[in-house]
């Protein structure tokens, strides 16, 4: 049995289709099981990462467990770890970041800090582990869906900030070799998860118009601006202000491009141009 924590989100729903389809028991843990949409065949649990009790109920007799911290945020890694070894689970699978680079460095920023601290919970565990420290994800670009649909417009700072986003659901599918693997090789190991492909922030919105057929306008604003309209609960201004602090740092520069998605899963990383025509829907 694999557990899979935030299993109605972006990447967590993806894993839940890719094990069932590769056979594997899975319990789908969820706040809201009769609104997720779950596959029939996934266990759909209600948990909630913050409740000690419901936690030990969803992990017992599990195996394994996938832990996206989006499902409870970073405060809840030391129970959520203490519920798993008490119920048995003997290999995590952590949903962590590419901000993520084993230095002390780690220790300072707001997104790289909230997930070493769950990357060194879980070391300490003795439980097995592997650590997917994805890169930029490309359903941030979700966020907008609304100026795209209203006005044709993305409101945003540094139009000329790179990366290289990566697919959903090849996240999910690295995921899933390593909760599947019976063969050690992805035992202990941090893989850095990236897009194939270079993209600025403006190539980004064009390649939505191509997918969508509209011309769409990239409009510059402040970052404080953009740090204002992108915090949420559970997302301070904080962590707003560091995540456009690296898109002005990427200006002009080569952002790192991984073949690990190859390498693990034998098929090659998706392109934000598949993303954006797999997600049409969500701009029109």
């Amino acid at each position: 049995m694999i557990v899979v924590t935030g299993a109605s989100g972006n990447i967590g729903r993806g894993l839940v289709g890719q094990l069932l389809a590769e056979g594997a028991q899975v319990r789908a843990l969820t706040r809201n099981p009769e609104r997720a949409g779950l596959p029939e065949a996934a266990e759909s649990v209600r948990a909630d990462l913050t409740d000690s009790v419901s936690l030990e109920r969803a992990f017992q007799g599990a195996e394994s467990l996938y832990l996206n911290l989006a499902a409870g945020g970073s405060t809840v890694v030391g129970q959520v770890v203490d519920a798993a070894v008490k119920a048995g689970i003997r290999r995590v699978v952590l949903n962590s970041s590419l901000s993520v680079t084993d230095t002390p460095a780690d220790d300072e920023g707001f997104i790289s800090r909230m997930h070493v601290l769950a990357e060194r919970a879980i070391r300490a565990s003795g439980l097995e582990w592997t650590f997917v420290r994805g890169g930029m994800y490309a359903t941030n670009t979700l966020q907008w869906a609304e100026g795209i649909r209203a006005a044709g417009a993305v409101h945003g700072p540094y139009p000329e900030a790179v990366a290289a986003p990566v697919h959903e659901a090849d996240l999910a599918a690295v995921t899933a070799r390593a909760l599947l693997d019976r063969s050690g090789a992805h035992l202990g190991t941090a893989p850095y998860v990236t897009g194939p492909q270079a993209v600025t922030q403006a190539g980004q919105v064009a390649a939505i118009g191509r997918a969508i057929g509209r011309e769409l306008r990239f409009e510059t604003v402040s970052p404080e601006a953009a740090a204002e309209a992108m915090a949420a609960p559970g997302f301070p201004k904080e962590a707003a202000l560091q995540l456009i602090g690296y898109l002005g740092a990427s200006v002009g520069t080569e952002p790192l491009i991984t073949d690990e998605v190859q390498r693990i899963t034998g098929r090659p990383a998706r392109t934000f141009e598949d993303w954006a025509r797999d997600h049409a829907d969500d701009f029109r």
